[in-house]
């Protein structure tokens, strides 16, 4: 989970970067999640229910929160923090339950406003200033997103040891899931594309009753969320048979690619630099068309985030970004193989936070 220091330095950042007059009060998760540790697991009677933040400007930070939350809310950081009841089981509920939390913004200080709500004058700012903190990792974050990297590193496990003709893409989902929850000794999420490509026309997708047949390209792309936090990164096997030449020569293609764009990986590179090294390669190889996305993006409390590996990139890499690379070729009677791992950008280089073998069986 993040650290009590670390939700506390960035909220910090946020209010000697903003240098608000008054108290500030926020409610999106991500934003909760970020500088005070509140994740609502989605798979709860929580679900779709949160808090509200209060910042102030000297730094102390109140939540105020709907009773009914996950034990997870015992973990958030924060100075003090308020459950509201809205119903216990015994007495009556307390009016309709997205209401709870009204007294809580009318005794803010904030006139009314939650001042992340997306038609808040202050929203932009906010976003924009936050989106660019989030950018830049702190050790916390970091730690939460490798221990999603090493449950999905014993999901791909799993299926490189397990995958066979005559299973379902379902079953397939429902090994990794196992291996994954397993491996992290508590309930995540794991989605993805759990998919056969038969080329172009279906480059991944969600599971389906499909029944895989021999020589079939299994693409495994597929996230472990913690926390709200998650990795993002793929295999592709071919399943029951030994791979074709033109199936071992788009994998070799797609692992050259990878490499070039890892040339790239440091702090004041353009996104767009890191994009035209991974499609060079397919494009001396002749095969640039059969490459039709981004050639990898930012992971964290979101999927994707910035920054974006395309062509009309607007960002360069900072010091701190937790990336993916993920080049894919997708050829009709050849199948589709993507690749991808995820890295943590530095001022020189990089750190490969993920460690899953790439490899077609």
């Amino acid at each position: 989970m993040l650290t009590a220091e670390g939700c506390a330095a960035r909220r910090q950042r946020l209010l000697e970067r903003l240098q608000p007059t008054g108290p500030l009060l926020l409610g999106d998760p991500l934003h909760l999640r970020y500088f005070a540790n509140l994740y609502v697991d989605p798979f709860s009677l929580g679900a779709d229910y949160g808090a509200l933040l209060l910042l102030k400007p000297d730094g102390e930070a109140s939540l105020f929160y709907d009773a009914r939350l996950p034990k997870s809310v015992d973990a958030v950081h924060v100075t003090s923090k308020t459950a509201v009841k809205w119903y216990d089981g015994v007495s009556p509920g307390q009016g309709p339950r997205r209401m709870i939390l009204r007294p809580a913004v009318d005794a803010a200080g904030t006139g009314g406003r939650i001042h992340d709500s997306i038609a808040d004058a202050m929203a932009p700012q906010l976003f924009g200033l936050i989106g660019e903190m989030r950018r830049a990792k702190d050790d916390d974050e970091v730690a939460l997103i490798s221990a999603c990297c090493r449950a999905g590193e014993a999901g791909m496990a799993w299926a490189r040891q397990n995958v066979k003709p005559g299973m379902t893409e379902l079953d397939v989902y429902e090994g990794v899931f196992k291996a994954c929850s397993d491996h992290a000794k508590q309930p995540v999420i794991v989605y993805g594309d759990f998919a056969v490509s038969p080329g172009s026309a279906k480059r991944g997708g969600a599971p389906t009753q499909k029944v895989i047949q021999p020589g079939e390209t299994l693409i495994l792309d597929f996230s472990v969320v913690i926390s709200g936090y998650r990795s993002d990164y793929t295999n592709t096997l071919v399943v029951g048979a030994e791979p074709t030449a033109d199936q071992q020569r788009l994998f070799d293609l797609c692992v050259l690619a990878m490499k070039a764009g890892e040339r790239h990986l440091r702090a004041g590179v353009h996104g767009k630099d890191v994009y035209e090294a991974v499609r060079t390669v397919f494009k001396d190889a002749g095969v640039a068309d059969a490459f039709p996305h981004h050639a990898g993006h930012g992971i964290g409390l979101a999927h994707p985030e910035a920054p974006f590996l395309v062509k009309q990139s607007l960002e360069s890499l900072v010091a701190g970004d937790v990336v993916t690379l993920e080049p894919g070729l997708y050829v009709d009677g050849v199948g589709g193989i993507r690749v991808e791992h995820n890295y943590l950008v530095t001022e020189t280089s990089f750190e490969q936070l993920s460690q899953h073998e790439l490899t077609l069986k």
